[in-house]
């Protein structure tokens, strides 16, 4: 087959010349019968890039409609790996991280990677529920060969739906967007848009003592971060010792408040006056409220904004399109926090879109992951070049990498290469079953 031109989204980009190297690229997308009745809008995504049977520029939606998707094996495994220390928020705490990786073998030899992250309180999916339902997915995936990417994609999430399979999900479509990017030899940082190949990221310091996030501040400022995100939420007093213990370590630093739903609107205000007469003025403070506390969400945006000059961000507010409609609507918060392992990969890509129409500011993070799922999230974030605020730095706060090749990582700073797909990948072998 001859070679293809990939024009893809930036403008800013030249477009590349790439191979299909094994990947079946088709004139015109492999419908099932039963596409027609599939969701609206995809069926619309995927039949406008088809121009009277010829296809000429490629970027993810094309990509999408474009691609024949031949599986030749799909499965899930544990992905079990140790942290450094507890990490600590204010609903739960992580002693090591019980995720799920997620490979799926095309045809043509080419693999995709994904991973399911898994969160107590947070993701609705524990480890043996997510590994049921990967299976389920990789059933129905093995059966489904000869259809488009598209179609697959929103087969999938008919299959997974909602909060409550979100996470799955999420690593069921990298796994998948993964395989047909490496098969048509594009980076996913260019697939997603090509804005740029870097992302600069916060540190986390989880809920500890002063002494501790002293330390931790400290280390982080040699490392060269800049911007701390720290967890509050579970003890007013406390919270505030902290962030005079950090200050002292670190006087430079930009803060980032993650109350992780942990204040009511009245403790949410009370911080923000404390840190005003300590002459600080967070960059962000991250749901500062229970997820369902609306009017408090908006309370504490409208002190914040007008008062102190300070963003608040919906994250667990943030779970669905309508979610953030309402946030859009009612003028709730400032920014949205997405995160795959919520909404999933075509779940973020629709709210961004609704994002920057509505003017919101946008915040990219994670669960707690490896370098599979944080990866795909950075070249999102990378490809697209629209978030402000990038919170992509958990793998750093894990006592092993499983995760061969991929970005490479200096302090806060991630690259990402022009290697096909994700450019990282697991030894299979290895992981535990």
């Amino acid at each position: 087959m001859g070679s293809i031109r990939f024009s893809l989204y930036s403008p800013s980009q030249s477009p590349i010349l790439c191979s299909p190297l094994h990947g079946k690229i088709t004139k015109a997308p492999n419908f099932p019968p039963n596409f027609k009745n599939s969701n609206p809008k995809i069926r619309a995504s995927c039949m406008e890039t088809v121009q009277a049977g010829k296809v000429t520029t490629f970027g993810f939606k094309n990509l999408g409609a474009t691609f024949t998707v031949d599986i030749q094996r799909a499965e899930g495994r544990p992905l079990n790996v140790p942290l450094i220390s507890p990490f600590t928020i204010a609903t739960s705490r992580l002693d090591k991280v019980e995720n799920v990786a997620i490979k799926i073998e095309l045809s043509n030899g080419c693999v995709g990677w994904g991973e399911a992250p898994i969160l107590p309180f947070v993701t609705a999916e524990d480890q043996p529920t997510a590994l049921a339902k990967v299976e389920e997915a990789c059933e129905f995936l093995r059966q489904s060969s000869g259809s488009s990417l598209c179609w697959i994609l929103e087969e999938i999430s008919q299959i997974l739906p909602g909060h409550a399979f979100a996470s799955v999900r999420a690593g069921i479509e990298m796994a998948l967007i993964d395989a047909a990017a490496t098969s048509t030899g594009i980076p996913l940082w260019r697939l997603f848009g090509g804005a740029s190949n870097e992302i600069t990221t916060d540190i986390t310091i989880p809920i500890v003592s002063a002494a501790e996030a002293a330390e931790l501040a400290s280390k982080y400022r040699t490392q060269g971060f800049k911007t701390l995100k720290l967890k509050v939420g579970k003890n007013l007093h406390g919270d505030i010792e902290v962030l005079q213990a950090i200050r002292m370590a670190h006087p430079d630093c930009l803060f980032i408040l993650d109350a992780n739903e942990g204040y009511t609107a009245k403790e949410a205000i009370e911080v923000l006056e404390k840190l005003h007469e300590m002459d600080v003025t967070p960059i962000l403070f991250e749901q500062p409220v229970q997820r369902d506390d609306w009017e408090g969400l908006g309370q504490v945006t409208v002190i914040a904004r007008d008062k102190y000059g300070v963003s608040v961000a919906a994250d667990e507010s943030c779970r669905s399109l309508d979610d953030v409609k309402k946030i859009v609507k009612e003028k709730l918060a400032n920014v949205v926090n997405i995160k795959l392992a919520k909404v999933g990969v075509l779940g973020a890509l629709e709210i961004i879109d609704l994002a920057r129409e509505s003017g919101l500011d946008l915040m990219i993070g994670g669960m707690v992951e490896t370098r599979l799922a944080m990866g795909f999230a950075g070249h999102l974030a990378a490809g697209l070049g629209c978030f402000k605020f990038i919170d992509l730095d958990t793998p750093l706060l894990l006592a092993e990498d499983p995760v061969f090749e991929g970005y490479e990582v200096s302090g806060p700073n991630y690259k990402f290469s022009n290697a096909r797909g994700h450019g990282g990948f697991l030894h299979w072998k290895n992981i535990a079953w």
